[in-house]
């Protein structure tokens, strides 16, 4: 089989780098090894405080690692994938043969650029039936689960355990101060407007933008819970190939979404948002999906330090 050479491996990373993480840290690396593509850790990237035991390092190399797949795809050369193979490797990506990318890969593919975190308000218009489908089948199609809530009685208990998760955090003073230290990771352009008192969500402080008038937060937003059969660091870098694949089949249908991780960051809120669920597995990010006005994206790294 021809291994993957240098042009693969940009291909790949250019792809790769436009994925999500906690705080717009990037906490990934990208190499050529043995004709193999692999996506490590960037121990310079992590959050120590916010992320101590590389959860969300792990989500975002896995979502990495599916933009990755979703570029060699494109390119007609698809890989094979091993998670964790290594110490210190988060994904293996090895060539397993020539063919056209099918209509699903290419499509994905297509929306990687216009994918971002969409922070503030997004309009009432209800997400159609046979969308969200297609996204609890993404998940599905990685080896998770996404749970969309429905009802006000289940959107009002995980409003109530989010916010009181995000409390939390707010009166952790090393987490107050490490998240300022990433603060300009995420411009004010693509932050969330200042919270009100009447928003049912929780909002992280990026900025002291206030909203334009009329323009609140739905009142009944889509949550989707996505999660894993288990917690294992191989789990949550699968949880995080399928949140991309999910991210992206909702934005190649249209949808805006965002990102709510202060419940799965908080571990007593965490297992309380496991129990609510009445389901097996572990919930490992939470994402809201909507029909918003267009925002900015965050700025990505260069590529010429993530690539060793």
């Amino acid at each position: 089989m021809p291994a993957y050479e240098a042009a693969d491996l940009h291909r790949a990373a250019s792809a790769g780098v436009r994925a999500p993480s906690l705080h717009n840290s990037q906490p990934w690396l990208f190499r050529l090894s043995g004709g193999a593509v692999e996506i490590l850790a960037d121990p310079a990237r992590s959050l120590p405080v916010a992320d101590h035991g590389g959860w969300a390092t792990r989500i975002a190399c896995g979502a990495a690692t599916y933009n990755a797949r979703l570029a060699l795809a494109a390119a007609g050369r698809p890989a094979a994938v091993r998670l964790h193979p290594s110490p210190g490797v988060i994904a293996h990506l090895s060539p397993k043969g020539s063919r056209p990318a099918t209509y699903a890969e290419q499509e994905l593919f297509d929306a990687i650029p216009r994918r971002y975190s969409n922070r503030g308000p997004f309009w009432p218009d209800p997400v159609p039936t046979d969308v969200r489908v297609r996204l609890i089948e993404a998940a599905r199609d990685e080896g998770a689960w996404l749970d969309l809530l429905v009802g006000t009685t289940a959107l009002s208990g995980f409003a109530e355990i989010a916010q009181s998760a995000d409390r939390v955090l707010r009166r952790d003073t090393a987490y107050q101060e490490a998240l300022a230290a990433w603060r300009d990771a995420v411009p004010v352009s693509a932050g969330a407007p200042l919270a009100e008192p009447q928003d049912l969500l929780p909002q992280r402080l990026f900025n002291d933008r206030r909203r334009s008038p009329a323009r609140d937060y739905e009142p009944e937003p889509l949550i989707g819970i996505l999660g894993s059969p288990g917690d294992l660091p191989v789990d949550q870098t699968l949880a995080g190939q399928a949140l991309q694949k999910v991210l992206l089949t909702a934005t190649a249908s249209g949808l805006d979404t965002s990102m709510i991780s202060q419940p799965i960051e908080v571990p007593a809120a965490r297992d309380q948002l496991r129990r609510s669920l009445g389901r097996n597995g572990h919930p490992q990010i939470v994402v809201r999906f909507g029909y918003g006005t267009p925002g900015h994206p965050t700025p990505r790294r260069d590529l010429g330090p993530v690539l060793v």
